[in-house]
């Protein structure tokens, strides 16, 4: 039998993915869940000891908090000129929208916000859109509307971050709590320089992610009821 003797040159780089069983039945946990699972099977193990029936239930939430904080790695397209999806879930209508006013920012450059919602099936780690150095990342207490509602942009629980690009382009982008959502982790400060696809926080069970770009100086790569994929989705390019 002939041997595989294909040595063709490979173009670019590769990376090394885990295909094996383990990578799947014990994917990478998020940090800010490994205590709350350990409380979720540790209960579990103590009713288990009471009720059996009421135990295997237990148990079952105590896998679903598992499976909710996976954190899978991301390959992240390479270029300056792209902007990628935070996170994952389904992206909502696209539509012209000014910056969120608590930035303070001023001028009257026209944005477009990106909007995806992530139920609680998502990973729901956040990853940075943009390269650049952050102007501002500013908590505001809020309400806990449905994420997907429009409103919730405004009146929900939101952290939100403005980050300056090496163009020197202002992007913001904003992590809003949902209906069920009630904790938002963001690792970002002002002053500190950020990567493309890096991680920077998530909101836990359930919630909305916005991206606001000057609507004149990207071409838009994704519609509306787009699956989204945190870290490798190109939203946008920024034009010539």
């Amino acid at each position: 039998m002939a041997k595989n003797t294909d040595e063709s040159k490979i173009i670019g780089d590769v990376k090394k993915v885990d295909t094996s069983a383990k990578s799947y039945l014990l994917p990478k946990i998020s940090a800010e869940g490994v205590a709350i699972i350990a409380v979720f099977f540790a209960v579990a193990f103590f009713i288990m000891l009471v009720s059996d029936v009421v135990g295997m239930l237990a148990m079952v939430v105590a896998l679903f908090a598992f499976y909710f904080f996976r954190d899978p790695e991301r390959t992240t397209p390479a270029g300056d000129d792209l902007v990628i999806a935070p996170a994952d879930g389904i992206l909502l209508p696209v539509r012209e929208a000014e910056l969120p006013e608590e930035l303070g920012v001023d001028g009257h450059e026209k944005y477009v916000k990106f909007s995806i919602f992530m139920s609680v099936f998502n990973v729901h780690v956040n990853r940075n859109p943009v390269s650049g150095v952050v102007l501002k990342a500013l908590y505001i207490a809020g309400k806990f509307f449905n994420a997907d509602l429009d409103k919730a942009s405004k009146d929900n629980e939101r952290n939100l971050v403005l980050v300056e690009t090496k163009s020197g382009d202002k992007v913001c982008y904003v992590q809003i709590a949902g209906l069920v959502a009630r904790r938002i982790v963001c690792r970002i400060k002002d002053g500190d320089v950020v990567k493309t696809g890096d991680r920077f926080g998530l909101i836990k069970f359930g919630s909305r992610l916005d991206v606001y770009l000057p609507v004149d100086k990207y071409d838009i790569k994704v519609i509306a009821g787009q699956v989204m994929v945190a870290g490798e989705t190109v939203l946008a390019v920024r034009k010539k």
